[in-house]
């Protein structure tokens, strides 16, 4: 039995182990529910309510092919030495540090087992990559090729699909499934998108005027080269120069969305450590101050009304991503570790490749992108000038029973600034940084500015 292995590619067109494992007989489309993975504490059932719609999807249109997805809970070694496989298909993965251990595992016994275990590239990500040098053209080349469609039949394995389990998330996110993912790609080039480069910014405009296609690339319900080729098919067709503009912007995210993935792929022990280890120890934690910023009541009520926001809705655009990173980071001198735990459980999207990387640095500790501390008085003054997101999600501001600020906040920028800069100016750290730059830095000169300060690419 060539049992293909469904992760985070929850789809069944542009999808290589799928359509390679039907041309060699019969077929078990597999997810495997592992109770470390979704109990693990950058997981949230809102990721699982995401995934669960996708899983439903996916298993009615492999139904209808002929073999309905087999779902099944355990932990991944265990599930897999109960089926019958000949044959183990799967996609890579960057994931997190347990799903790579995980996959370690399954390569092991499948090796020991003499069962081939198969597995393609997904996206721009490049599996043992030596040098940076010429990673640009791989994802061009990747991206190019064939969109794959779905296998015309599969024949039946004749197992029982079984049940799906149910968390009970706090939120409603948006709807998950590869129909969903082609309608909210449609709609995006359909018309939504023309003012995107100017859209992304705002938490106002970015809520209809950015992609929203940022959980459906995370979960998979849709592929990177779909996403790019149906991009550049609607920017040749338009004689738009803000449509031009706005479809040009959007390709470049694509593109950063892997590079960053690709650090993490690269050097997985950047989800637990400082890239530059020089900034080891620099910042501590502080109860009181993690609780007012998680919780969305730090008395700066730009700040305040978007952790709000994103924690009732699953998302919220890059730059305010961004600027929640920064302001605990440099205001509140948090370390970033249990900053990012908490933003990953929120972000319906949490990819952990763009995540770590991207909040190591916008908290400072990557030793080669600009220092960028977003002031939330200037953020709030360009991004909300009416107050209108603010009244949204913090009804309570100017009515007389909002907190105080917990941090002064020039006072806070000042001296975030200068203990950054006293680590970054010294040798060692230069040094070090020069090598995090020669391993994982962008081989484009110059570097976009934009992209540094960006957290979720695809917002």
């Amino acid at each position: 039995m060539n049992v293909v292995w469904f992760k985070r590619d929850l789809r069944i067109v542009d999808h290589r182990p799928l359509a390679e494992a039907a041309e060699r007989g019969a077929v078990l489309p597999l997810y495997i529910y592992e109770p470390s993975v979704w109990n693990a504490p950058d997981s949230d059932p809102r990721h699982w309510r995401f995934v669960r719609e996708s899983l439903i999807e996916l298993r009615d249109s492999l139904a209808k092919l002929g073999a309905p997805l087999v779902v099944r809970v355990g932990e991944a070694l265990d599930v897999l030495r109960s089926l019958p496989v000949t044959a183990l298909w799967s996609h890579e993965e960057t994931g997190n540090a347990m799903t790579y251990a995980r996959d370690r595992a399954v390569r092991k016994w499948a090796r020991e087992a003499k069962i081939p275990f198969i597995e393609f590239p997904t996206g721009g990500v490049v599996r043992r990559l030596k040098s940076r040098d010429g990673w640009s053209k791989i994802w061009e080349r990747r991206v190019a090729e064939p969109v794959l469609e779905a296998p015309m039949r599969l024949d039946s394995h004749g197992l029982d699909p079984g049940a799906m389990p149910e968390l009970r998330p706090t939120i409603d996110t948006q709807p998950g499934g590869e129909r969903a993912a082609h309608a909210v790609l449609d709609s995006f080039l359909g018309g939504r998108g023309e003012n995107y480069y100017r859209e992304m910014s705002s938490p106002i405009t970015a809520e209809t005027g950015c992609s929203r296609l940022s959980a459906h690339l995370a979960w998979g319900t849709i592929s990177t080269r779909q996403v790019v080729q149906a991009v550049r098919r609607a920017a040749a067709k338009t004689e738009s120069a803000n449509w031009k503009k706005s479809l040009g912007a959007f390709d470049a995210r694509m593109h950063w969305r892997c590079h960053f993935m690709q650090k993490l792929e690269d050097e997985p022990r950047i989800e637990f450590e400082n890239f530059v280890r020089a900034y080891d120890g620099l910042r501590g934690y502080d109860e009181d101050r993690f609780s007012a910023w998680a919780e969305g009541r730090t008395g700066f009520p730009f700040i305040d009304a978007c952790m709000r926001s994103l924690a009732a809705t699953g998302w919220i655009n890059f730059r305010m991503r961004a600027m929640l990173v920064s302001f605990a980071s440099y205001h509140l001198w948090l370390d970033w570790r249990p900053t990012a735990l908490h933003l990953a459980r929120l972000f319906t999207d949490y990819e952990p490749g763009i995540h770590y990387s991207q909040t190591q640095m916008q908290s400072g500790t990557t030793g080669i992108n600009t220092l960028r501390i977003y002031s939330p008085v200037k953020q709030a003054e360009d991004q909300d000038p009416k107050g209108e997101f603010v009244r949204r999600w913090v009804p309570e501001f100017g009515a007389g029973h909002y907190p105080a600020p917990i941090v002064d906040h020039r006072a806070a920028m000042r001296e975030a600034r200068d203990k950054i800069w006293a680590v970054r100016k010294l040798a060692a750290t230069r040094a070090e940084a020069a090598n995090v730059q020669e391993r994982h830095g962008s081989r484009k000169r110059p570097a976009p500015k934009r992209a540094s300060t960006q957290l979720s690419l695809l917002s």
